[in-house]
């Protein structure tokens, strides 16, 4: 195919502001899409996008437009999905950057757009959504104009709805982004950026061939992996999977090469031909740092085979997860997993247990501590259950966000003041524009990985925007609080907490288990503690008998006689007894907050 004739795009923007939507109409103005099977989010293929209305994962797809070829990939929005976008933008020249004519820029907005400039792509900016009422297109083309230095006059105006405006961006598309760039004489150099697993075919990757051409039946090299494998089935997204006999230079496509091990064909690896093949390999993707740990455990003791098989599979598909057997004494064996935001953590336990038909109980999050020891060493910590003791530890230091936040004028207070209760500083503060500020501040990302999100959302009425990336760690005076049910801990519920908080967490989660525990034949005391320091308490009262029902009349020393010997009886099932939590219990009193 002629190198001058391809165009290779991602579409970026902040949530909600209609990338699925833009696609769509694209798929139907170049009549990839029959009229009839067209549905709206056309590219999301999930069952759990669809019901979210959210894109989770990064969708390619080729499209013919005025005798050029069109590779578009629609990206997420969400800024836990940022490794998405990253992974993408290797695979173009340039990016549409869609911002909302009714919103203006918001905090993703910035971020894709800075992550585009980082990878010297084209930007064509586009102004969406001029059919509401409550657009102001000149407005906001002032805004980007101030805030990304892109030329009022180069930003397009369009309804993704209605299809207004956007043959013209399709032409700017071609006009303005560059031809990719390879030379078909050469070793072939392909990068896969993306993969998952077909249980009938094996893997199926994604791939952008750079140098050289890919053709069916050739035999391959993985050059990281060092695995031979055939080229069974090339083809292309049309997006109904079309296979083709070789793909050129510039081109976006899939591979299909019978591989079963799903470690053989990950993200960022370069495939070239095992004769006459390219020496240098192509460079790959950074590996994601996760943010956020959890434990995952299955209910039924005999799945954690199958949830090792299906952790395997689900991370050829997304390559930020991370994953480690651990145990648990309440819990049993499973994994602590690593996730790069909360939303992340939902989105995977979800599709383990839907596409793995599993059943999972998921720990209360946290995040990774440095702790120093006395003894000068310093540990990297991710489950509470790991802490050393209190008397060997000299000081913990705890990950801290760069966090930056979008929000209209009047919303200002409410947001200093939650920023300010989860122990954050303010570093800068700034107006985009009379009506918008930009507040920067650094707080620990314990405090925000909670529910820091959906209380910005609530106390500005949802018109706020949040953007954070890690800026480092710093000393803080934190606390591991235990629980114990019967004088035994149970780990599951151990947590790490800033000093000041602890007192009212452990008061907290003792009320919770307090309703959530059953009675059982003896009493139950809760309690919450810091090292050997009980911090809180409460009492599960024992079920009880009436050992008097047979006494009537007589002396009262037969009477206390039967009640002492209950007593006994009591002390000693107490002492032997194990408690009964239920799984529902774990799962119920990690939300925290409800």
């Amino acid at each position: 195919m002629d190198l001058a004739r391809i165009r290779n795009f991602s579409i970026i923007a902040h949530i909600d502001h209609g990338k699925s939507t833009l696609s769509d109409r694209i798929l139907e103005l170049t009549k990839a899409v029959d009229a009839r099977d067209m549905r709206s989010q056309y590219l999301d293929s999930m069952d759990l996008e669809r019901e979210r209305g959210i894109t989770i994962k990064a969708q390619n797809v080729r499209v013919d437009w005025n005798g050029h070829t069109l590779h578009l990939i629609d990206t997420p929005g969400h800024v836990d999905f940022g490794y998405e976008v990253s992974r993408s933008l290797a695979a173009c020249e340039g990016v549409v950057l869609v911002v909302d004519a009714a919103q203006g820029i918001e905090a993703q907005t910035l971020a894709n757009c800075y992550l585009a400039l980082e990878h010297d792509l084209e930007i064509v900016a586009a102004l969406n959504k001029i059919d509401l009422p409550a657009a102001d297109p000149d407005r906001y083309a002032m805004e980007i104009e101030t805030v990304l230095g892109i030329p009022a006059e180069d930003i397009l105006r369009i309804s993704a709805k209605t299809g207004d405006g956007v043959p013209d961006l399709l032409d700017a598309v071609i006009e303005r982004i560059p031809a990719p760039k390879g030379d078909p004489g050469s070793p072939l150099q392909a990068l896969i950026f993306d993969s998952q697993y077909d249980q009938y075919r094996g893997v199926v990757s994604s791939i952008r061939v750079m140098n050289g051409v890919l053709r069916t039946g050739e035999k391959l090299l993985f050059m990281q992996a060092g695995t031979q494998q055939e080229a069974l089935e090339i083809g292309v997204r049309r997006p109904l999977i079309t296979p083709v006999p070789e793909l050129g230079p510039g081109e976006v496509g899939y591979l299909i090469a019978g591989i079963k091990d799903v470690g053989q064909a990950r993200s960022g690896e370069t495939v070239t031909t095992f004769h006459k093949g390219a020496t240098d390999a192509l460079e790959g993707y950074r590996d994601p740092k996760p943010m956020v740990f959890c434990g995952l455990f299955p209910i039924d003791g005999d799945d954690f085979e199958l949830l090792r098989e299906s952790l395997e599979k689900l991370k050829l598909n997304d390559a930020s997860i991370t994953y480690t057997p651990e145990s648990s004494g309440a819990l049993g064996f499973g994994f602590r997993c690593g996730f790069l935001g909360l939303l992340h953590m939902e989105i995977v336990k979800e599709r383990l247990e839907r596409e793995f038909n599993l059943a999972l109980i998921a720990t209360a999050p946290s995040v990774e501590y440095r702790v120093h020891t006395t003894k000068g060493e310093v540990e990297l910590i991710d489950n509470p259950a790991d802490l050393p003791q209190p008397q060997s530890i000299d000081h913990i230091e705890e990950p801290y966000f760069r966090v930056s936040i979008i929000t209209p004028k009047d919303f200002t207070g409410a947001l200093m003041d939650l920023c300010q209760t989860r122990r954050g500083d303010l570093t800068k503060l700034e107006y985009l524009s009379p009506e918008r500020v930009e507040l920067h501040y650094q707080i620990p990302l314990a405090e925000v990985v909670v529910d820091f999100f959906d209380q910005m959302k609530s106390r500005t009425q949802g018109y706020a925007s949040l953007d954070y990336e890690l800026s480092g760690y710093q000393r803080s005076n934190l606390v591991k609080v235990d629980l114990l049910l019967n004088g035994l801990p149970a780990d599951a519920f151990s947590t790490i907490v800033h000093r000041d908080k602890a007192y009212a967490y452990g008061a907290r989660m003792c009320e919770k288990l307090k309703e959530l525990i059953p009675r059982q034949m003896f009493d139950v005391p809760i309690q919450a503690a810091i090292g050997g320091k009980i911090i809180a308490r409460e009492t599960v009262k024992a079920k009880r008998k009436d050992v008097l029902a047979k006494c009537y009349g007589g002396d009262i020393t037969r009477k206390r006689k039967l009640l002492e010997k209950q007593k006994e009886g009591k002390k000693k099932m107490k002492s032997i007894g194990r408690v009964e939590v239920p799984g529902d219990v774990f799962i119920n009193a990690l939300k925290l907050d409800d």
